[in-house]
């Protein structure tokens, strides 16, 4: 059952379609007769035990904060690492409990999917909350329930949530310049890099610059990181992957058994948390001679690359 319910609310890591604004941003759910009604017990960090009356049918999602959390709300963007119980609204029954064990959380980040009901849940917490979320099943697996999970189309979903962690949206280091002839960046209001290649050969080695100089923790080998990057083709001067397109930060492996490109690991080991780096990769440590679907064989490549944590 963990794994069933990990799958969907962490496909591509989890969830939340956060309108993008200016001023703070506001809770998508709000205290209510449901999530009022949801006594939960135990420290915050561990598994909880929940107790409520059912059923619970609440109309719209709602969200009652139980340990209060620091700083602003989370908001677009953003990544969170997370334990968290779902029970079965109607009948009381657990379905899953996840980030608790000895796994440690699990990271949910601000994207568009279908589960509405976990965008709302973050929506009302932040770093340190602890939210006790009634999702109505509109919010929930929608009119075809999940029979796998024994969630009827009726069911409403209670989710208790403890945000552990809250990443940065995009590097906060002191700017720093960069040599002649190094692709330019220049950044948008919300830290998206835009990116302009000069017009001459590449290098054929390696070569990187710091744009922004972080003061976090140093990045080692076999560390995970959270990173915001964007990548184009030097030849073109297009981006062919995205972090900032694809709605939410990644995280990858790096060092020894990187799980990305030998180029692009290399050249965040050694840099510190709240960096951002500018890479020009040759093929050799890209995609060599074979290319990908996006990326032709022999292809040099220029990476933005903000290092956003550690987990």
């Amino acid at each position: 059952m963990r794994s069933s319910l990990a799958l969907i609310a962490t496909a591509g890591l989890v969830a939340v379609a956060l309108t993008g604004c200016a001023t703070a941003p506001a809770p998508e759910a709000t205290p209510g007769d449901s999530s009022e009604a949801v006594t939960v017990s135990g420290k915050f960090g561990e598994a909880p035990k929940l107790s409520f009356p059912t059923p619970l049918d609440p109309a719209e999602s709602q969200c009652t904060e139980i340990v209060e959390g620091t700083g602003p709300l989370l908001t677009e963007g953003q990544l969170a690492l997370v334990g968290f119980s779902v029970y079965n609204g109607a009948t009381g029954e657990e379905i899953a409990t996840q980030g608790y064990d000895d796994a440690g959380p699990v990271p949910i980040a601000a994207n568009n999917q279908p589960m509405v009901g976990f965008t709302k849940a973050l929506t009302c917490a932040r770093e340190g909350s602890r939210v006790a979320v009634v999702i109505p099943p509109k919010d929930g697996f929608g009119p075809n329930g999940n029979p796998s999970l024994q969630v009827e189309p009726t069911d409403s979903l209670v989710l208790v949530m403890d945000v552990t962690r809250a990443f940065p949206t995009r590097a906060d280091g002191a700017p720093r310049l960069t040599r002649d002839g190094f692709p330019a960046v220049v950044l948008a209001p919300d830290g998206r890099p835009g990116i302009t290649v000069p017009k001459q050969d590449p290098p054929k080695s390696l070569q990187q610059e710091t744009l922004l100089e972080g003061s976090g923790q140093v990045v080692e080998d076999g560390d995970t990181v959270v990173v915001h990057y964007t990548g184009v083709l030097w030849d073109e001067g297009t981006a062919f992957d995205s972090s900032w397109e694809n709605g939410a930060p990644a995280t990858f492996t790096v060092g020894t058994d990187a799980q990305v490109i030998p180029g692009f690991s290399d050249a965040i080991v050694g840099q510190k948390v709240g960096s951002q780096v500018g890479v020009i990769i040759p093929p050799s440590e890209g995609y060599g001679d074979q290319g990908n679907e996006k990326v032709p064989a022999n292809s040099t490549l220029f990476f933005v690359i903000d290092i956003l944590g550690v987990i």
